[in-house]
């Protein structure tokens, strides 16, 4: 501290259960065991020391007799209510050569984004923690402060149980389950893997998770937006409903996951046990490895990674404004207006337009998207139904299984060329509908166009010929 300088007055500090605020002096005190980590939950308009690697520095582990820790804030003075975040599911690199993957693919493009922080929802490696300094150490490249979540994937395979599977983590990124705020939304990490004593996981929410969530809200106003961060989806735990009575009184939640490695945007109301005023909007980010870095390399040896629910890999970046949100998913290395594919045939015979499918595969789309489609400059819009379909282009990469299968010169093909297409998913973020039956021969322009829940509008096309 400098000379003279007093603490800090009304900063919460917690150990992942208990939550305490500093007196007018700075001064805390809380029930720690050895090796624990406390942190302070940033509060809005301050900042934490950041590492090399762009990891917020908002912990302490505590060692031995430690008594004293003193946690740092400064003072944020470009803070403000309205701003961008990155989010990255499921970046679940094997090897230096998938961290590459993720910095070609992936971060390149963010160095320059205006986002105020980013998060990395879990499965951050592929069992292999020896590698987050690699990744980290890329991902902080993008010039902003970056939050880890705890998944699966990012254990110590050598512990049985939970207690300490998250040990490298912790001492990498800090606690597995903390917050933080910024502007008028408090973010809450959640670990929810729980791995048991026989083997396996369970998703899974701690008494210490449920009691710390319920304490921390208690110091929020009812106008903060509550976003539970977490890498399985929360609809998944054993126990969600413990988490659902804390959250459920809140006007404001959104809470984000990845694990699933498709895109959804689940309303979460009476089918799940969710017993609030409103459906809770839970969103299931896309994943930057996508189909876990399957499909065949592009000419710069990436692969397409295509997700099995026929959305392409990439991220999620989530406009805040006071407690409202925006979420535009962005495709890996493709236009931030690419948000859909469109499946008709090229060449139509006159006698089959009526009975002629349009399917389109909104990637970010939801119950409460509106799709429609046109043909020609003059056309009518025509409302589509959403219907719940696999992709055709996935299901096309799915069938190339059996030429990968195949060796030359003594090498397997999904070697050299890249791993085979899992069976595609199916999902609802398709829409459908019939092709007009007048239209004349020749060459036909079909528009697209969608309006999702934010107001966000998107146009794509589609040319075919009618024969």
């Amino acid at each position: 501290m400098d000379p003279g300088e007093k603490g800090l007055a009304d900063i919460l500090v917690s150990n992942g259960r208990d939550i305490v605020k500093t007196d007018a002096s700075g001064q805390w005190n809380l029930s720690v065991r050895e090796d624990q980590a406390v942190f302070v939950i940033q509060p809005s308009g301050y900042r934490v020391p950041l590492n090399g690697s762009m990891v917020p520095q908002h912990y302490a582990l505590v060692k031995g007799s430690e008594k004293s820790i003193r946690l740092p804030l400064w003072k944020d003075e470009a803070a403000s209510d309205d701003f961008e975040a990155l989010f990255f599911g499921d970046t679940q690199a094997r090897g230096l050569k998938e961290v590459n993957f993720v910095m070609h693919d992936v971060v390149e493009e963010c160095i320059g984004s205006p986002a105020k922080f980013g998060v990395a929802l879990g499965d951050i490696v592929a069992d292999d923690p020896e590698l987050f300094d690699e990744i980290s150490a890329g991902i902080g490249q993008i010039g902003i402060p970056w939050y880890y979540v705890f998944g699966n994937h990012d254990h110590d395979k050598a512990i049985n149980g939970n207690i300490g599977a998250d040990a490298t983590f912790v001492r990498n990124f800090g606690p597995s389950t903390y917050a933080y705020e910024y502007g008028k939304v408090a973010f809450i990490a959640l670990n929810n893997v729980f791995f048991k004593e026989e083997g396996g996981y369970k998703a899974h929410f701690t008494d210490d998770q449920l009691h710390f969530v319920k304490e921390y809200l208690k110091y929020l106003s009812q106008d903060y937006l509550i976003v539970p961060m977490m890498h399985i989806p929360m609809v998944a735990c054993d126990n969600r409903e413990k988490m659902f009575r804390i959250l459920e009184n809140r006007e404001h939640t959104l809470s984000i996951a990845g694990h699933t490695h498709e895109l959804a945007n689940v309303f979460i109301g009476d089918q799940y046990g969710w017993k609030g005023d409103q459906p809770h909007h839970m969103f299931i980010n896309g994943t930057v490895s996508g189909s876990w870095w399957c499909g065949i390399r592009d000419e710069l040896g990436i692969p397409h990674a295509t997700m099995n629910d026929g959305a392409p890999n990439g991220y999620a970046i989530i406009e805040f404004s006071g407690n409202k949100y925006n979420i535009r998913y962005k495709a890996a290395r493709r236009p931030s207006d690419y948000q859909m594919n469109i499946y008709l045939p090229e060449e139509i015979s006159s006698e089959a337009l009526d009975t002629t499918k349009v399917l389109v595969n909104v990637f970010n789309g939801s119950s409460r998207s509106k799709v429609e489609m046109k043909v020609g400059e003059s056309g009518q819009w025509i409302e589509l139904a959403q219907t719940v379909a696999s992709d055709p282009a996935n299901m096309e990469l799915y069938r190339l299984s059996d030429y990968l299968d195949q060796e030359v010169n003594g090498k397997q093909l999904d070697e050299a060329l890249g791993w085979k297409m899992d069976y595609p998913s199916k999902s609802d973020h398709f829409w459908i509908g019939n092709l007009p039956g007048t239209l004349k021969e020749g060459t036909h322009k079909m528009t697209i166009r969608t309006v999702d829940m934010f107001g966000n509008t998107f146009l794509s096309h589609r040319i075919f010929r009618v024969l």
